[in-house]
């Protein structure tokens, strides 16, 4: 990505874009054209170095926010072991840990796993959605520590994984949550 198109995002305003079951969900900016370049490039063609953009992106966002000076735990949406083999790389691990050095955040990557291998959510209408990351997520409660996480991802459209994530999480008694993605369809 030039420095152009990393300079034509613009952020969103600072504000929650969904509630999901009490749970804020940050969004950093539209899903335009520059920033399905910098997502797919990532997460599809192998740019790993597209990870430090969409870092700042998410940080210069969270900066305006009133969460910036509260401490949390960066928690990446698990991709499935044989995804991640796949791609060689989890892209939204590679992501959150970008946005540690930039917030001072730990990333507890150990926390969540995605135990069920789902199919690429976008090709899916919402009742397709919804059956197909039932029962996806496992938490592992011993590697809680008692702060507020923030789950990162790249892109909210439903609301469904997200949604997912937390209830596995809250089914563990863990409930101090937030989550910042980089982007959303907007209407």
């Amino acid at each position: 990505m030039c420095q152009n198109c990393y300079e034509k995002i613009e952020l969103n305003f600072p504000e929650p874009i969904k509630l999901i079951n009490e749970m804020s969900v940050y969004s950093a900016s539209l899903y335009t054209d520059n920033l399905k370049k910098l997502i797919r490039g990532l997460k599809y063609h192998k740019q790993k170095e597209l990870a430090k953009y969409m870092a700042e992106i998410l940080y210069d966002f969270w900066q305006k926010t009133d969460l910036s000076n509260e401490s949390f735990e960066i928690v990446p949406m698990p991709l499935y072991k044989k995804r991640e083999k796949e791609r060689g790389y989890n892209h939204i691990l590679l992501v959150a840990e970008e946005f540690s050095k930039l917030t001072g955040y730990s990333v507890n990557k150990d926390i969540a796993k995605r135990i069920k291998d789902t199919k690429p959510q976008y090709r899916l209408k919402k009742v397709e959605r919804l059956e197909n990351l039932k029962d996806a997520f496992q938490v592992k409660k011993e590697a809680y520590n008692n702060t507020k996480l923030l789950l990162i991802d790249d892109i909210c459209t439903t609301g469904i994984t997200l949604e997912e994530l937390m209830k596995t999480f809250k089914k563990n008694n863990i409930n101090d949550l937030y989550a910042i993605v980089g982007a959303n369809p907007g209407n």
